[in-house]
Order: structure tokens, then sequence, then C-alpha cells
């Protein structure tokens, strides 16, 4: 049902959503909010086939790759720790499935506020550049990974899942800004999507599978450890994006 109910949406959204304000003969948002991406003023939104989007400004453009290959270490944290917090509580902490839920649920409810943390940094403290938030938050990130993995308390653990909660969905939301600012707008979807296929279908993938074969073979240890090189990773290709903030960064 939720299946057909997302089919029916599609059609009702293909059918009724334009692109952009031009194509129903109205002005670029940026001249009707007057929000530019740039101090000159100057629109980089143009015309592009499917061929450009692809080639030029995606699959040829270095950030984009940065930012898919960072979103691959973020997701193994983000999902190694998301989905293996109920074995690993009930298996190692010994506490009762439904605590365990109750603190799978404070992870998933901290990453609300947490998102929107980050973007107040990145576009307050950090003038609109992703990079340096992405590093601090995935390097704090780390921290509170290997404060989890030695917590002896249920309130150490909690204390650990929130911060790890609060600060990694930032991180995720960061990348599909990086995403976005990195191309022209016609390209935004495009470059969004790459970044996303590798998040999920590696990053994903790994946290799931690659995670559990590792702690069945070597322990929780060597997985903790996996997660926390992971961030890391993930913290230094953040950092190799540092001063890439919209379209003057990519023209």
């Amino acid at each position: 049902m939720p299946a057909v109910v997302g089919l029916v949406i599609a059609v009702v959204a293909y059918l009724l959503i334009r692109d952009t304000p031009e194509s129903m003969g109205l002005p670029p948002i940026e001249v009707y909010r007057n929000d530019y991406p740039n101090q000159e003023h100057k629109l980089y939104e143009e015309e592009l086939t499917t061929k450009d989007i692809l080639f030029k400004y995606v699959l040829n453009n270095k950030w984009v790759w940065l930012i898919a290959f960072a979103n691959i270490f973020v997701y193994f944290v983000r999902y190694g720790v998301e989905n293996w917090a109920p074995a690993y509580l009930t298996e190692i902490k010994h506490i009762t499935l439904a605590s365990s839920s109750n603190s799978y649920f404070l992870y998933e409810i901290a990453g609300i506020p947490g998102t929107i943390f980050a973007g107040w940094v990145s576009d307050k403290i950090f003038h609109g550049r992703r990079g340096p938030a992405g590093f601090v938050f995935m390097l704090t990130v780390s921290a509170f990974v290997l404060l989890y993995w030695r917590a002896q308390s249920m309130l150490m653990v909690n204390f650990s899942l929130v911060m790890i909660g609060f600060l990694i969905y930032g991180p995720v939301m960061l990348i599909g800004l990086q995403a976005l600012d990195s191309v022209p707008k016609k390209a935004a979807g495009t470059a969004a999507g790459l970044t996303g296929l590798f998040g999920y279908l590696f990053g994903s993938v790994a946290a799931n599978a690659i995670m559990g074969m590792i702690v069945d073979h070597f322990g929780w240890s060597v997985g903790f450890l996996t997660i926390f090189a992971s961030a890391l990773i993930a913290a230094l290709i953040f950092a190799l994006t540092w001063n890439l903030r919209g379209q003057e960064a990519s023209k």
C-alpha cells in the first residue's frame, strides 16, 4: 500500500510540479527574493542537456565525487551505530529489548535538532561553507563513538547515543547541501542522487553486512574501531572541501 500511494503521488507531482519559476514566465527566485549566491549577483541558472548535466557538471566534478565518497563513511557511522544498537545493548550491555528500543528512540529523535543546528552552524559560523561544519561534527562524533563503546552505565550509553544521533544527521544533511552547492541548479538533482546512491548502496550496505561480519569474526571492539575510523575518514574528506561555498567555487 505505501508503494501504491507513493506511485499515485509521483504521478500527481509529475503533472503539477514545474521545475523553475522561469518556465511559468516568472522571474528567477534570486531576483524575486533579492537573495543571490554571490556578491556579483550573477546567476548560473541555464538550460542544460542531459549529457551536460551528467558528464560536464556531475561525473566530471571533483567536489561531487569527494562528497559522494564522504557519504559512504558518514552512512557507515550512522547505520553502524543505529542498526546494531539493539544487538550490542542486549548482547554486551545485557539490557532488555525494551530498554534498547528506548535508547534507539533517543538516538533517532536527537537527529531532528541536530540537523537544524548543523545548518545554523554552517550558515552563521562558517558563512555557507559546509566542509568545516561537517569536519567538526564528524570529529566530535568519533569521540562519542568511543564513549558509547566504553560506557559503563545506561546513563552514559543513552547520553552517547543522543550525542551521536544529534551530530551524525547534520553531516548527512550537509553532504546533500554540498552537492547542491557545487553544481548548477539544473544538475542539483543528479548530483544529490549520486551522493545518496553512494551513501545507501555502499555505506548502508557496508554498515549492515560488513559490520556484521567484522563483529562475528573479530568482536565488537574491532567493530567500534571500524566505526571510529570511518568517522575520522569522513572528517578528513570534509576538510578537503573546507573552502567550497556555492556557485562561486564551482563555476
